[in-house]
């Protein structure tokens, strides 16, 4: 025989489905075929020559075996033949389609136990055999006892994927767990950090000063909405409220080198007018893309001189105490990073003992997305709460203007407020 070619045996011409059948079985024993693969190959030989054989036709299966080139594993092959194929089932539904197909034969090769051929000699055709009824009992037997044990194996895999789940699930809920703690924990490093940045405490004889600060993101508490305050030689108190552009690290870089300039240069005495364009000649080549609003506020405690220069920020608010009136105080001027930056004028307000003066960055009146409608959010707030401590009133007003959040940002309130000067006696009545 040679390597890879079968050698194929054909039987008797068989008209009756349960000779063929019976010879189906036959040759599945030879070569010790499992029950399984037994019914399948017997319903699907049975469906293909159903036509052939109820039209009076015979058919005829061919056996043998193929031995391929060692080491590949040798076949059994099993074919029928004298197929009438008009009208006959699609072997690609059946239960085991054939290996090959042609146009009056199909056949199937079925991997051999060794490459030795089959088994057992080929019994002759017609030789005592079970009947169909109960060959057709032992096979469903067969597939029966298969379906149980394939029913337990699915129960173990469903048992181990449940397990694994279950495993899988307590895993992810602890990392989740874990990077929840991450992220706290980085939130708080960074809400150090932030603090670290901001300038201590100020305590002025004669004024009063309070500031809350809220990030758009608490799990991320660096922006750039960024304070300073400090005390000049002269007595007056110098305030840099700033926005810088974008958020996290990067824009609260950008709001420090702000601050930091602001500082430097009012320190050494320029002109308030002027500071803004000088930050932005000495920024602009080393900060690529800085841009950030600025308002610049000095207060001379003693005489309750307010001076503003701004550039692009929102207008700070006045709230009188002796009669409640409440006025922005715009200052025209462009932010650093904005085309000609620099205070166009300076405003000059006169406060007196009791008056309130809120700083703010945009987060606190656009949360809403309507500056126009946050403005008139905010004067409502700021006279509600203005008999608080002053030390309160930053974050009652914040938290009055975000009871509804439509665009989060990050939110600076700073509030001062000139003390009531202490009544000595000489200026009691008699």
């Amino acid at each position: 025989m040679t390597a890879g070619k079968p050698s194929v045996r054909t039987g008797p011409a068989l008209r009756a489905t349960p000779a063929l059948r019976q010879e189906v079985r036959r040759i599945a024993k030879i070569y010790h075929l499992g029950p399984d693969t037994v019914a399948r190959l017997v319903l699907t030989v049975s469906s293909l020559a159903a036509r052939t054989l109820d039209e009076g036709g015979s058919v005829t299966l061919g056996e043998g075996t193929c031995e391929p080139p060692p080491p590949a594993a040798g076949h059994a092959v099993l074919t029928l033949e004298g197929l009438d194929t008009t009208g006959e089932p699609d072997p690609t539904g059946l239960p085991l389609p054939p290996t090959r197909t042609l146009p009056h034969s199909v056949s199937w090769h079925f991997p051999l136990p060794d490459h030795q051929g089959p088994f057992l000699p080929s019994p002759r055709a017609g030789s005592p055999s079970a009947s169909d009824v109960d060959a057709y009992e032992m096979e469903l037997r067969a597939a029966l006892v298969r379906l149980d044990g394939l029913e337990r194996q699915q129960q173990l895999l469903e048992d181990e994927l449940s397990e694994t789940n279950d495993g899988v699930l307590a895993l992810y809920l602890q990392l989740e767990e874990r990077e929840e703690q991450l992220r706290w924990a980085q939130g708080q490093t960074l809400l150090a950090m932030e603090d670290a940045l901001r300038p201590a405490a100020l305590s002025v004889a004669g004024l009063e000063l309070a500031v809350h600060y809220a990030p758009s993101d608490p799990a991320a508490p660096t922006g750039g909405d960024l304070y300073d305050w400090f005390q000049l030689p002269d007595g007056t108190v110098h305030i840099t409220v700033v926005d810088a552009l974008g958020h996290g690290v990067g824009s609260t870089k950008s709001a420090l080198s702000v601050t930091h300039a602001v500082r430097t240069l009012a320190q050494e005495g320029h002109p308030l007018e002027s500071i803004l364009a000088r930050v932005d000649r000495q920024l602009s080549p080393v900060v690529p893309g800085l841009q950030a609003t600025v308002l610049l506020a000095r207060l001379d405690p003693t005489t309750g001189v307010l001076t503003l220069a701004g550039g692009s920020h929102p207008p700070a608010l006045l709230l009188r105490a002796h009669d409640g009136t409440t006025e922005f105080l715009s200052v025209r001027g462009r932010g650093v990073g904005y085309p000609l930056p620099g205070s166009e004028t300076l405003r000059h307000e006169v406060l007196t003992p009791g008056d309130l003066v809120v700083l703010y960055t945009d987060g606190l009146t656009e949360s809403r997305r309507d500056p126009l409608e946050g403005e008139v959010r905010l004067i409502a707030a700021a006279r509600k709460h203005a008999a608080l401590p002053l030390g309160e009133i930053p974050s009652a007003i914040a938290a009055d203007m975000h009871t509804v959040v439509l665009h989060a940002d990050d939110t600076l309130a700073l509030a001062l407020r000139l003390s009531p000067r202490p009544r000595h006696r000489s200026d009691a009545g008699p």
